[in-house]
């Protein structure tokens, strides 16, 4: 056992000896305590998905006990946009699971992220990480199962062209260097990542490629492996925050934005799911995608295009669901079809040997473990989604599609085979919106459900509507098309968004 602890790359697993999630309130002050640490950071996403900092120089034991204990007040109104200064105070109490070191800092600094509480003492309600809390809880009582979610997290870096090798326009999938120029970079994000706490995948390079001037744009991805969804969401919070530190300090721009320029490939967010009964996999029986399954697909894509609101946050979002461009348009799902809007992967689900195949003599006698890695991916979020919203939603709609008495039917009325736009079978589909105003026209047809699982406050909902209709882009993409100056503009206008 001490040699997994000594193998993990997170300091304060290595010393504790003990995951994340047994740390204590004592287990943070013996650490801080013997690493000579000083300073303490509570961290929490605002409105605008950026992690916010409050600092604190420690002077005592009992004055950290006391701040990790009873956390401390901000000034709600300024994080959250529905609230009102009359009455904003909140609490943000720290989550001990969630303590890291901080990479960036010369001197020791710890980091740690918060819950905000109201001015009863209990949660708050209208917090976006409440929400996905209170959507976990809702999925496990109603349906008796787990679930499990990761993120694949795309970003582009911006730098000037100069290079001996340059990439290859729109060919950059799994690019190494010297043509990926920024491998590198990628590869310094994970470990710092992991660093953190962060459970990661992999990291590669993306389909994104171009130049224009003298600039060049590189895109890049990162996934994680699935867990619990609040932790899934905090990785991404963390790792949103550590990349953006990394090209600070390399004087590079870097961008979550879902789109770059119409025409190249846009940044998604993709979300994988795993469903568990009883801690086993369930998402395949028989090598067959389970009913189970087949039923939560039923539900996301009754609720797909509503899904927007929470996922497809900005005016550009709405350039990247287009045809052709990897991003999905029309409401359907497949098998390791990347052109349908849910996407079972390639799993490992054969029962063949390959490794034994390729090395010959080798036994494998973990098969059963790999066949528990069977995920389905929601192809719809971008890099302006709210994290901890669509999550919830995804939940939501989950429960959704398990309680609908025609859910088989309708997945299976929406399964579709091959490339969706090489034939004529999707012309029976449902699309996707074309824009903010139009997605949040579809949550408001069909806020009842997100509102009736007590999952959603009604004031998040219509804040949610009011926001995308007040960006009233119901031609942008006939616009754009008329002017790419346009273009830019909205390009430059949401470069930085959540």
């Amino acid at each position: 056992m001490e040699e997994h602890f000594d193998f993990s790359p997170n300091p304060l697993v290595k010393f504790l000896k003990k995951e994340p999630e047994n740390f204590t309130r004592e287990d943070i002050i013996n650490y801080m305590s013997a690493n000579n640490v000083r300073l303490l950071n509570f961290r929490y996403p605002g409105e605008d998905g950026r992690l916010k900092t409050l600092n604190f120089a420690i002077h005592s034991i009992d004055h950290l006990r006391r701040i990790l204990t009873f956390g401390e007040r901000v000034d709600g109104s300024s994080l959250f946009s529905f609230m009102e200064t009359g009455s904003s105070d909140l609490y943000v109490v720290p989550r001990y699971h969630t303590a890291f070191l901080n990479p960036f800092s010369d001197m020791p600094s710890l980091e740690i992220l918060c819950s905000f509480f109201d001015y009863t003492g209990s949660l708050f309600e209208l917090s976006p990480e409440n929400i996905l809390r209170k959507a976990s809880h809702y999925f496990t009582q109603s349906t008796g199962l787990e679930m499990k979610m990761l993120g694949e997290l795309e970003y582009y870096v911006n730098s000037s062209t100069a290079s001996i090798f340059p990439a290859t326009d729109q060919k950059g999938y799994h690019e190494s260097q010297p043509f990926a120029k920024f491998e590198w970079m990628r590869k310094e994000a994970l470990r710092l990542i992991a660093e953190c706490g962060g459970q990661i995948k992999y990291g590669h390079s993306e389909v994104g490629n171009f130049t224009r001037g003298d600039e060049s744009f590189e895109q890049h991805e990162i996934e994680f492996l699935p867990t619990r969804p609040d932790i899934a969401a905090d990785q991404i919070l963390i790792a949103k925050w550590i990349l953006r530190m990394l090209a600070e300090e390399l004087g590079v721009e870097i961008s979550f934005a879902p789109k770059i320029s119409t025409g190249k490939a846009g940044n998604g967010l993709h979300f994988h799911m795993m469903v568990l009964k009883d801690r086993q996999n369930i998402v395949m029986q028989n090598e067959l995608v389970s009913p189970t399954t087949r039923k939560i697909i039923a539900g996301i894509l009754d609720l797909a295009d509503a899904l927007t609101a929470f996922g497809n946050t900005v005016p550009t979002s709405y350039l990247r669901l287009v045809p052709n461009q990897e991003a999905p348009t029309y409401i359907c799902w497949g098998e390791r079809n990347r052109s349908a809007l849910v996407r079972i992967p390639l799993g490992w689900s054969g029962n063949k040997d390959m490794a034994g195949v390729v090395n010959p003599g080798m036994q494998n006698n973990n098969q059963a473990t790999i066949n528990n890695l069977q995920t389905f991916e929601f192809r719809v979020p971008d890099g302006s989604a709210n994290i901890h919203l669509i999550m919830a939603g995804l939940l939501v709609a989950a429960v959704h599609g398990l309680t609908m008495p025609d859910a088989l039917e309708k997945a299976e009325a929406l399964y579709v085979k091959g490339n969706i736009f090489h034939t004529s079978d999707f012309k029976h589909l449902n699309q996707l919106p074309s824009s903010c105003f139009e997605s949040a026209q579809r949550l408001d047809s069909k806020r009842d459900i997100f509102i009736g699982s007590g999952v959603f406050p009604r004031m998040i909902i219509t804040h949610t509507i009011d926001i995308l209709k007040n960006y009233n882009d119901i031609n942008i993409r006939e616009e754009i098309s008329a002017d790419k100056n346009k273009e830019r503009e909205l390009v430059i206008k949401y470069i930085h968004c959540q």
